[in-house]
């Protein structure tokens, strides 16, 4: 990529965040933000309509482990213009899993943050339809908080048979 315009755009950025950029990462091939959970909403919308990410590639948690800002919500954001990547991580409570929804800014939002509430039990508020997305609605548990069993949750779900039928 053309540095000028990758300056531009961090430029751009650091402009409109401020303060609020609490990190930029450049130590990867793509730069990394961190912002407060405040601000996920209009820095996607900002990146998308001014800084022309259009395409959302891929939303992604992980459990950090900690006692503090437990999880953390990556998304993964694509200039097919400008042909660059940037990745906007916020970090997330376990007392109050929550953020804004993006799927108003991105369609394709929808079906990635029903995964990330699914797997790890973020709840994304304004979502048009968050619910399980693998995992029956009933299921009480998120398989990838580093708290749940290897082996799963005894009981809760029946387990296929690992011998294969043969006719």
């Amino acid at each position: 990529m053309n540095t000028e315009i990758r300056d531009n755009i961090l430029q751009d950025i650091r402009e409109y965040l401020g303060d609020d950029l609490l990190e930029l990462n450049m130590k990867q091939t793509y730069p990394l933000l961190l912002i407060p959970r405040k601000r996920i909403h209009d820095t996607c919308r900002f990146l998308k309509n001014t800084l022309h990410f259009a395409y959302l590639n891929e939303i992604i948690g992980a459990d950090r482990f900690t006692s503090e800002d437990r999880f953390e919500v990556i998304y993964h954001l694509v200039s097919l213009r400008d042909r660059w990547r940037l990745f906007v991580k916020v970090l997330v409570d376990e007392e109050q899993p929550l953020l804004p929804t993006v799927s108003d800014i991105w369609k394709s939002a929808n079906w990635n943050e029903r995964e990330v509430y699914d797997m790890f039990g973020i709840r994304f508020e304004g979502h048009p339809d968050l619910r399980r997305i693998f995992l029956p609605e009933d299921f009480k548990y998120y398989p990838l908080r580093k708290e749940f069993p290897l082996l799963g949750v005894p009981g809760s779900l029946e387990m296929p048979n690992t011998t294969p039928d043969h006719d």
